[in-house]
């Protein structure tokens, strides 16, 4: 399959400009120069940074420079360590993939998907001239299939306005069912050349998501290992199957936004998950970004991880 050239493996700065608490003190400390450099330490050609769209914009849609100069501080980072970037717009005005964030209606108001793209359009007006390190990712986790047709047309749409004022930069475009693997073969094909469908795979949930309190379909109180949850190198290569061969055809590549183990599991074990993945990431030429840098329950850095962290940036 087609390479997704300078995102080959990266990590996710989660829960830095999305999903946390929005305040000055939060935005200018989670996040810092030192986990940029151990990031490239571990061998990653990049990060993805999600970024929520009112860090940008105020209640009424005006821009914010005080939340692009986030942006700009991460992107002179990794300029700074040879990191590549993927800006990944993770909440939008409307839809979230947390229904937890009361952010309903932009799959059927005009309002807010002109509001996207207005937000897009800046973003490529501000970061496109950086397109040989710099990817746009539009929108996080569609979530309900039913939204599917609608969301192609978004995507055609936000990529034509894009193109305008970024015309070389790539961009990454994800189905429903939270980015599913699955969902990929439903994505209209690529608006031209530079675009790269997105996935993410947290197979089995009841292994990378035991005990997590956000997801009401397994039983929390459940403790396994990886042997346990039945799940292989082969179980990986059937799950991105659909999407491998979808990519092929459309000539582009594919790229796994998301992947990880929370922290409920033991460190050693995981390392077996990981291995699994890794293999048919590296057979099938699928470029990755491990969730998540520190904290939100997945931290690779975090002192957990210590021990293991030298095995396991061989499975990234």
């Amino acid at each position: 399959m087609k390479g997704f050239e300078g995102y080959k493996k990266g990590v996710n700065l989660g829960g830095w400009l999305s999903q946390c608490d929005y305040t000055k003190e939060h935005m200018d400390s989670f996040i810092t120069e030192a986990d940029f450099k151990a990031i490239a330490e571990l061998g990653a050609d990049h990060v993805r940074i999600p970024f929520d769209y009112n860090i940008l914009e105020d209640a009424e849609g005006t821009f914010k420079e005080s939340g692009f100069k986030y942006i700009d501080g991460a992107l002179e980072l990794c300029e700074k360590y040879h990191l590549n970037a993927v800006l990944d717009l993770h909440k939008a005005a409307g839809f979230s993939f947390d229904k937890g964030e009361m952010e309903n209606g932009f799959f059927e108001n005009d309002f807010l998907q002109e509001r996207f793209y207005s937000l897009w359009e800046e973003m490529a007006f501000r970061y496109g001239h950086l397109h040989e390190r710099t990817a746009f990712e539009l929108l996080n986790e569609v979530t309900e299939q039913r939204y599917g047709k609608i969301w192609n047309g978004i995507v055609n749409k936000c990529i034509s306005r894009i193109r305008v004022l970024a015309p070389k930069t790539v961009i990454l475009v994800g189905s429903y069912w939270n980015n599913s693997p699955a969902a990929v073969k439903d994505l209209d094909p690529p608006f031209d050349d530079k675009i790269v469908y997105n996935c993410h795979c947290y197979d089995p949930l009841i292994y990378t998501h035991q005990g997590a309190g956000w997801v009401d379909t397994i039983d929390r109180t459940v403790r396994i290992d990886y042997e346990q949850s039945g799940w292989s190198k082969e179980k990986f290569a059937e799950a991105f199957s659909e999407a491998i061969r979808f990519a092929e055809e459309n000539n582009t590549s594919l790229y796994c936004g998301e992947y990880g183990v929370i922290d409920r599991t033991v460190p050693e074990d995981a390392l077996k998950w990981f291995k699994d993945i890794n293999s048919v990431f590296e057979e099938y030429n699928i470029s990755r970004c491990a969730w998540s840098c520190k904290g939100m329950d997945f931290g690779l850095l975090d002192k957990r991880m210590e021990k293991v962290l030298p095995e396991l940036k061989k499975y990234l």
